[in-house]
C-alpha cells in the first residue's frame, strides 16, 4: 500500500480508501467484517462512512440509517484496530422526523457527533465531513459547533464534501478568521464520466492545498467493466441504464483501450484518479472481497502519457473556469 498526506494535514492515509455504505443494506455483517479485515491486511487505514449509511438514508423510510457505523464500530472493537484506522464519517443528513435532527447547526453537530460516537464504538473521530454544504445556517455557527467537538477532542480534522467551489473559499476563509486549520478534504463525485469538479471545484482545492476524496471513482459500475450486463440490484439501475446508453460509443472505445492494455476497466479508472496529485484517495466501495481485491491493483499501475491522453480524449473534461468559456 502507498501512502500520501490528508489534504495539507500532516495525517497519513492509504491511497485508497474503504468506503462502506454498501454495509447492512447490500452487504451483510460477515462479508463486511471480511472485507474489513482483507482491506486492514492489504495496509488499508482510511476507513470512510456516514451516519446515514447502511440504509435507504431517510428516516421516513423503513429504518437502516446508523447501521453502517455500527458494523464499523463492531469491527474495530473485536479486532482492537482502532488506533491503526483512520476513521472518517458524516453529517448534514436527515437522522430523525425533528426539525432539527439535520443539517449544519451547532445543535445537530453536537447530537449527531454524538451518536456517530456511540455507533462507532469510540471516544473520537478521525475526519469529521460535512456531508453537504448547509447554506440555511451561517459559517460562524458551523464552525463554533466544530470548533467545540476540536476541543473535546471528539474530532481530530474537519472534511467537507459535495461543496460547490466557492462553498470552499467562504468555508475556508471563515475558518481563517478563527485561526482553525478549516477543510482538510473534500469528498466529491468524481470520475472519468463526470469530470464536472474539473471547472471550478479542484482549482479552489489546490489554491486552499485541500485533499480530494473521489466517491463513485467507477461511475456506480459504469466503467466497471460489465458494459453489456443488466446490472441488477443497484440501488439507481435505472438511472445507471441510462447513463450506459447516453455513454454507449464512449464505453466501447474505453472497452477497447483496456483491452489493448490488458487492465481491467474499474482498475484503471482507479489508476486515472490517482495519477492526479490533488487526489487524496478514491473512495472503493466494495460489496465483495473480489471487488476490493480487484481495486487493489491500481495501486500499481503506471498509466503512460499515451494512454492518459487517449483517456482524455473518450472521457473530456470541461476544462478550468473561466478559461473554458471566456478569454
Amino acid at each position: 500500500m502507498k501512502y500520501t498526506n490528508l489534504g495539507r494535514t500532516g495525517l497519513k492515509v492509504s491511497k485508497l480508501a474503504l468506503g462502506t455504505l454498501n454495509f447492512g443494506e447490500l452487504t451483510d455483517e460477515k462479508t463486511a467484517f471480511e472485507i474489513m479485515d482483507k482491506a486492514f491486511e492489504a495496509g488499508i487505514n482510511f476507513f470512510d462512512t456516514a451516519d446515514v449509511y447502511g440504509g435507504p438514508q431517510s428516516p421516513d423510510m423503513e429504518k437502516g440509517y446508523g447501521k453502517s457505523e455500527e458494523i464499523v464500530g463492531k469491527w474495530l472493537k473485536q479486532r482492537g484496530h482502532r488506533d491503526q484506522i483512520v476513521l472518517s464519517t458524516k453529517v448534514y443528513q436527515p437522522m430523525g422526523l425533528g426539525p432539527n435532527d439535520r443539517g449544519l447547526s451547532a445543535y445537530h453537530i453536537k447530537r449527531a457527533c454524538e451518536a456517530s460516537l456511540k455507533r462507532l464504538q469510540t471516544d473520537h473521530i478521525d475526519l469529521y465531513q460535512m456531508h453537504h454544504v448547509d447554506r440555511t445556517t451561517p459559517w460562524e455557527e458551523i464552525w463554533q459547533g466544530m470548533e467545540k467537538l476540536i476541543n473535546e477532542d471528539k474530532v481530530s480534522y474537519v472534511g467537507s464534501s459535495n461543496f460547490a467551489g466557492w462553498d470552499i473559499a467562504t468555508a475556508q476563509n471563515k475558518a481563517n478568521n478563527r485561526n482553525l486549520l478549516g477543510i482538510a478534504s473534500e469528498q466529491s463525485l468524481y470520475n472519468l464520466s463526470n469530470r464536472a469538479i474539473e471547472s471550478e471545484v479542484i482549482p479552489a482545492l489546490k489554491y486552499y492545498n485541500i485533499g480530494l476524496i473521489p466517491w463513485s471513482p467507477i461511475g456506480m459500475g459504469l466503467l466497471g467493466g460489465d458494459f453489456d450486463q443488466s446490472h441488477e440490484g443497484r440501488r439507481l439501475s435505472g438511472q445507471l441504464e441510462s447513463e450506459f446508453e447516453k455513454h454507449q460509443e464512449q464505453l466501447k472505445r474505453y472497452k477497447a483501450l483496456c483491452e489493448k492494455i490488458n487492465e481491467e476497466p474499474s482498475v484503471i479508472a482507479l489508476a486515472w484518479l490517482l495519477h492526479n496529485p490533488i487526489v487524496t484517495a478514491p473512495i472503493i466501495g466494495p460489496r465483495t472481497v473480489k471487488q476490493l481485491e480487484t481495486s487493489l491493483r491500481a495501486i500499481e499501475i503506471e498509466l503512460s502519457e499515451e494512454t492518459l491522453r487517449e483517456l482524455d480524449e473518450i472521457w473530456p473534461g470541461p476544462g478550468e473556469a473561466p478559461y473554458s468559456y471566456a478569454w
